[in-house]
Order: C-alpha cells, then structure tokens, then sequence
C-alpha cells in the first residue's frame, strides 16, 4: 500500500523557496531548460584528429589525442550554471578532468599567470591561473549523464561554474599559459574581464 504524501508545512516550503533564491545571482532568472547560445556555427569535430594543445609559458609544450585526455584521472561534479544573457540552471551533473590536473601536469613557469583557452572556431577566452587550480573546474565531456552534445560544446567545453557562462568555453581545443591578462573573443567586443555572477560583471565598467 502507497501511504499518502502528507503536504509540506508553511515553514518548510517558505525555507526551500529561500534557499533556492540565495544561490540564483542578482538579475538571473531560474530555467530548467538549457538553452543553446552560441556566436558562429557549431564545428564538425572528429575525435581521430581531436587535439588539446597545452604550450606557453610551461617547463615544455604539449599536444593531447582524445584517447590521451580519456585516460586522465576523471571526476565528477554537480554545479549551477550562470550565463550572461540572465537564466541560471540548478545542478547541472558534469563529468570531465579537473583542469588542475592539467595545469599541474604542464609545470607553469613562475611568471605564468592567466591562461588563454582555446577552441575550435576560433573562440577565446581569458582566466587567471588560479581560477583553474580550483576544484570546480573541469574540462567536461558529459553532461546529466549524457554525452555531450556539440551544440553544448561536445566533444569536450571547460567549465566555470564560479563564472558566467562565456567563460566555460565550447570546443575548447588548448590553454595558452601566459604572463599578465589579455581579452578573449568576447572580452574584446565588451565583456568583462573577469565575469563574477555575484557581482554582475557582464561588461567593461566604461559602458556601465
């Protein structure tokens, strides 16, 4: 016999209702969809000719198959997504290789500070180091359990949870280790240099 569901009380509902608000940022909206935005056409990628270039400002440059990346330590990691043009989606299931990993594999040098990501079409992005050697951000291949879709960035996109969307780039294809900060593609036509939810960083402060 199925017990009935008894209904929730006031305070409890109240409080579930007050937690999910904290964690949607200043001007987001909630969506349980994940839309699909993107500048360019989506590229045909084949994994036999895949490759992840690692170079810059490290001990020496490398170049990854898809087969050599599939064979790193993998994790898992459920995280909110925040994108620029204001919806944010709950616990998103992401699995991947921390991008830690791969920056400790590569021994920046000292004056290495930001990296540069790239990717196929021609995308850029620009982070600082230290946003990579966190925990939450990997390099990911599936996403709620599926494979990644290309319209999603499949075969494999960084992710940045801490950041808006734009930053958690598509096709990504290297990292670039460099001394000081430098614009990507989007940085270049306006976006903020460094793109915290929380603080609504979505463009240069001159056009605020």
């Amino acid at each position: 016999m199925v017990e009935p569901r008894l209904p929730r009380p006031a305070k409890e509902i109240r409080k579930t209702d007050d937690e999910r608000k904290a964690r949607v940022p200043p001007g987001q909206f909630l969506t349980e969809k994940f839309p699909v935005l993107t500048y360019g056409s989506t590229p045909k990628i084949d994994l036999r000719t895949w490759r992840f270039r690692l170079f810059g400002l490290v001990d020496e440059e490398r170049e990854l198959t898809w087969q050599q990346m599939m064979a790193l330590t993998k994790v898992m990691l459920t995280a909110d997504f925040h994108c620029v043009t204001q919806w944010s989606r709950f616990d998103n299931a992401w699995e991947g290789i921390a991008a830690k990993d791969l920056v400790a594999m590569m021994h920046p040098k000292p004056e290495a500070t930001h990296v540069m990501v790239h990717c196929y079409g021609g995308y850029t992005t620009n982070l600082p180091i230290e946003v990579l050697r966190e925990e939450e951000s990997i390099f990911t291949y599936k996403h709620d359990g599926k494979d990644l879709p290309p319209d999603h960035g499949g075969p494999m996109r960084l992710i940045i949870p801490k950041l808006y969307g734009w930053k958690s780039a598509k096709w990504v294809n290297g990292m670039e280790f460099m001394k000081g900060d430098k614009p990507g593609f989007w940085e270049l036509r306006g976006y903020h240099m460094h793109g915290d939810p929380w603080e609504e960083e979505r463009f240069w402060e001159e056009l605020m």
